[in-house]
């Protein structure tokens, strides 16, 4: 079995097994491999790495590099400087839920991954990061407080 094959049936075998992971859409960040707007999965399930993937890209992340991860409802203004989101997207007034995870790359630069999570899999997919990377969820506000912690 080819190797790329290989690892996506292995991440396949991860979310059908359950866990922490849940559907996402990736809405900006530093990594130009994955298009804005992908949807696909993003898990905590696995030993060492979050991953993301989808048909049009996958994405991993060791869990000792992870130096941020981020919750809230909007997205923060710092994270706005970093990421340019299109103004539609700004717009809409229904409650989103939105994950940010810093991590240093193999070259010990600062690295971003903005993802929109759906609200049945925020909770635990905050948990298992916290389990797994040994940091606290630093949260937006009261309100997303509320809502990552139920």
């Amino acid at each position: 079995m080819p190797p790329k094959l290989a690892v996506l049936c292995f991440l396949a075998c991860i979310v059908s097994a359950g866990g922490s992971g849940g559907h996402a859409q990736y809405v900006g960040g530093t990594i130009s491999k994955i298009p804005e707007g992908c949807s696909g999965t993003v898990a905590a399930v696995d030993e060492q790495f979050l991953v993301f993937y989808s048909k049009k890209a996958s994405w991993r992340v060791p869990y000792d590099k992870i130096n941020l991860i981020e919750y809230g409802q909007k997205v923060d203004r710092r994270v706005l400087a970093a990421v340019l989101i299109s103004p539609l997207f700004l717009l809409s007034k229904s409650r989103q839920h939105f994950l940010t995870v810093g991590y240093a790359d193999d070259d010990d630069r600062q690295q971003a991954m903005i993802f929109k999570v759906e609200k049945a899999d925020i909770r635990s997919l905050l948990v298992s990061l916290e389990a797994r990377t040994g940091r606290k969820v630093e949260f937006q506000d009261d309100d997303a407080r509320k809502a990552g912690k139920g």
